[in-house]
């Protein structure tokens, strides 16, 4: 989802849900990369195809969750300003989606709707929740999935997993923490508060996205859905990473509990953040005003 902003004379705000599809393969992640590199991100393509519409200055787009290269998106929101010169009208919701997809072409990013909001709007800051899930599959090795599974989960395991350990240890995660042991440090937050809120961790049992599952039965998918405000980098990758172990059996619940309490990072065989292909930002929430956007 993305919002945009358009102004002509009095400031006029236009906010557009913009659906991401697949962006992760091509692109460098969501936001602008320097026009020097080879990879650009979904953020260079949004704000190329708005210079397109003959705005008066440069347009900036800012997007609510910013994911890395090889992250999905089912929907992503941003919100823009859009200035027209005084002899022009401002483009309606549906002129401006439909020209904006045009010039997007042949990225795979498209804009599903756009509505209007308050000039103080803001698809980061404004956010009231972002919900995550992370689709897991064990039964097989990453060379056995089906080809076009391999890009969009994680093979985690051969054997499957205990989910009931799974499911209490995820609790211990709900509620207000200092996630210093479930996150990475990144170059551009260095000083990011680790102190977050989890309003939600659940597992459920999951398919596969292709037409016909019954290729391999011994698959197993799985659904790892994290909800709260904001995350820390690498928080729902770290935390599915020890949530797999604790369901192989190389961590207990209540070592989640004590790590997370310890703010240290959990140590078991195999270790690694779980990798970004799994990863899909499901949903963006805003308050009454936002709710306008949901499909």
């Amino acid at each position: 989802m993305c919002f945009i902003r358009v102004s002509l004379c009095s400031s006029l705000k236009i906010r557009v849900p913009l659906r991401l599809t697949d962006y992760s393969f091509s692109h460098s992640g969501v936001v602008r990369a320097p026009e020097t590199q080879a990879v650009l991100g979904v953020q260079n393509y949004l704000e190329m195809a708005a210079q397109k519409l003959r705005p008066v200055g440069k347009v900036t787009f800012s997007i609510s969750s910013r994911t890395d290269s090889g992250v999905h998106a089912i929907c992503n929101s941003a919100h823009v300003d859009i200035e027209r010169t005084p002899d022009k009208s401002p483009f309606s919701e549906e002129t401006l989606v439909e020209a904006l997809n045009y010039h997007l072409q042949p990225e795979p990013i498209s804009i599903r709707k756009a509505i209007r909001v308050r000039d103080d709007f803001h698809a980061r800051f404004k956010a009231i929740s972002r919900t995550y899930f992370y689709r897991v599959v064990t039964g097989c090795k990453y060379r056995s999935l089906p080809v076009f599974e391999r890009d969009l989960c994680w093979a985690a395991a051969e054997r499957h997993l205990d989910v009931p350990r799974i499911q209490e240890a995820a609790q211990f995660f709900v509620g207000t923490h200092d996630f210093s042991g479930f996150r990475s440090i990144h170059k551009n937050t260095p000083c990011q508060s680790p102190v977050r809120t989890l309003l939600k961790a659940d597992i459920t049992p999951s398919t596969s996205l292709l037409p016909n599952p019954l290729q391999n039965s011994s698959l197993q998918f799985w659904d790892f859905t994290f909800k709260g405000k904001s995350f820390t980098y690498n928080q729902v990758r770290r935390m599915t990473s020890a949530l797999v172990a604790v369901g192989l059996g190389n961590l207990t619940p209540q070592q989640i509990k004590f790590h997370l309490e310890e703010r240290r990072p959990p140590m078991f065989p195999g270790a690694i953040v779980a990798p970004p292909s799994g990863l899909f930002l499901k949903e963006v929430e805003y308050d009454e005003e936002g709710k306008k956007m949901h499909m």
